[in-house]
């Protein structure tokens, strides 16, 4: 008995000799990721970061003002010939976008700084039933949705009281203005709510609202005003950019230009845009404006979406008077099925 216990024994060093010598190396390997990631990082001013900054290629947004040639748009028939790994290419930012920006008054309630409260007794604002523009995607009650209490939320800033929502009073703050929803079926609805919401004190035969199409406009003629939406999922020129058939097996865009909806857009006093789900949804090709030949570069949602959004803020940067437009963006969304 002795004997095998000293046998045991003379195991468990060799044991913890192998067990430190593990331990110890995945503090080394960890040590080194973490190095690595840490200069690889963008965010990162070292001199790693400085040497892979000077490989990256600048491309100036096609914002329609240095050609005189009509553009190629790409649409759900676009294809590409060749696809290659993404080459770095960037968005060049024009200086504008440092010069324009919001001014908040010292004085003024930050309306986006709140909660949602919950208000029985002065919501919902209009019934689905009551809306003729109603759209049969989001007829949630029409289609068997028995509870109704998500009507009854309202926003309640933190440091001030939102007047109580007026129809007319918003109606004579759109004369003569057009307010644009540019984005997915997100915003789609969010267009369609407030059509709904406005469409009450406009008599019938002095409202009409255009066949769906990319650009859907409700009008009211006695304000001439209207509120449209633009289908633009993917806010740059995209293959996508039909508002039925968009389904696609392949989704491409151009990286670089906004000019087949900014010539649509660019006009409107009001414009409220949303971009997010369709970035989660696989790879997207990229085909930038100075490509020939159907050459293509592929590149996940995520940083295909930052480069869309490069050339988007460009063109607001750009093109835009913070004093005579005002210019939003929606930022996440929940999915339809939330």
């Amino acid at each position: 008995m002795m004997q095998r216990w000293n046998r045991k024994k003379s195991h468990f060093p060799i044991v913890a000799v192998i067990l430190l010598g593990v331990v110890v190396c995945s503090i080394l390997y960890n040590e080194s990721s973490i190095q690595q990631i840490h200069e690889e990082d963008p965010s990162n001013q070292g001199p790693k970061h400085q040497q892979h900054a000077s490989t990256v290629t600048y491309v100036v947004p096609n914002l329609g003002s240095h050609s005189n040639l009509a553009p190629v748009f790409l649409d759900r028939f676009s294809r590409c010939n060749s696809t290659s790994e993404y080459s770095g290419k960037r968005i060049r930012w024009g200086d504008s976008q440092v010069k324009k920006g919001r001014r908040k008054s010292s004085e003024s309630c930050d309306v986006f700084a709140g909660k949602w409260v919950f208000d029985s007794e002065s919501y919902p604002l209009y019934n689905e039933s009551d809306c003729p523009y109603m759209s049969d995607q989001l007829a949630c009650h029409k289609h068997g949705r028995s509870d109704l209490g998500y009507q009854h939320w309202r926003w309640q800033p933190h440091d001030c009281n939102l007047k109580r929502w007026n129809v007319t009073e918003m109606w004579e703050k759109l004369r003569g203005k057009r307010l644009m929803f540019v984005g997915d079926s997100l915003n789609r609805g969010q267009w369609i709510s407030l059509v709904c919401l406005l469409q009450s004190v406009i008599p019938a035969d002095k409202r009409s609202m255009s066949p769906n199409a990319p650009l859907t406009i409700f009008r009211a003629e006695e304000y001439n005003a209207t509120i449209e939406f633009l289908w633009a999922p993917l806010l740059v020129d995209s293959n996508s950019d039909d508002p039925v058939n968009h389904r696609l097996d392949e989704r491409i865009m151009r990286p670089d230009s906004v000019l087949k909806h900014s010539s649509k857009w660019e006009h409107a006093d009001i414009l409220v845009f949303n971009s997010y789900l369709w970035w989660r949804q696989g790879p997207v090709k990229l085909s930038w404006s100075a490509e020939e030949n159907g050459a293509c570069e592929e590149l996940d949602g995520l940083g295909a979406m930052e480069l869309a959004m490069g050339a988007w803020a460009d063109w607001v940067a750009s093109k835009t008077d913070p004093q005579k437009k005002r210019v939003f963006f929606v930022t996440m969304s929940p999915t339809h099925l939330w």
